[in-house]
């Protein structure tokens, strides 16, 4: 569903995606965005009384934007990556960590 709306969106414009090394780079920028604003909110560098009010929820959302447009750039399908990554982290990680108390009596 986001990945076809980002199509839907991308597709009006005549340069479609980026190349994919643009669309990296990009994340990297609004990785960064993103940190400042968890910086400022959760740790030790307050915001200068210049800086504009940020907002964690738009950050994440930007960066997901770039990162939908980089899976569709490439044609991956990031419900079966999703898919893929859960499996993987429930075979490989089943007992690495500890579970809590109401969780465990479940898998048993």
């Amino acid at each position: 569903m986001l990945q076809r709306e980002v199509d839907d969106y991308i597709s009006q414009f005549e340069v479609g995606y980026f190349k994919p090394m643009t669309l990296v780079v990009r994340l990297a920028e609004e990785l960064g965005e993103l940190a400042r604003e968890v910086n400022h909110s959760y740790g030790e560098k307050p915001k200068k009384a210049t800086e504009p009010d940020g907002d964690i929820a738009l950050e994440l959302g930007d960066l997901l934007f770039v990162l939908i447009c980089l899976a569709n750039s490439l044609g991956i399908d990031l419900t079966e990556a999703h898919d893929a990554v859960i499996e993987k982290f429930q075979t490989r990680d089943r007992d690495r960590f500890t579970r809590k108390q109401s969780l465990q009596s479940e898998n048993n």
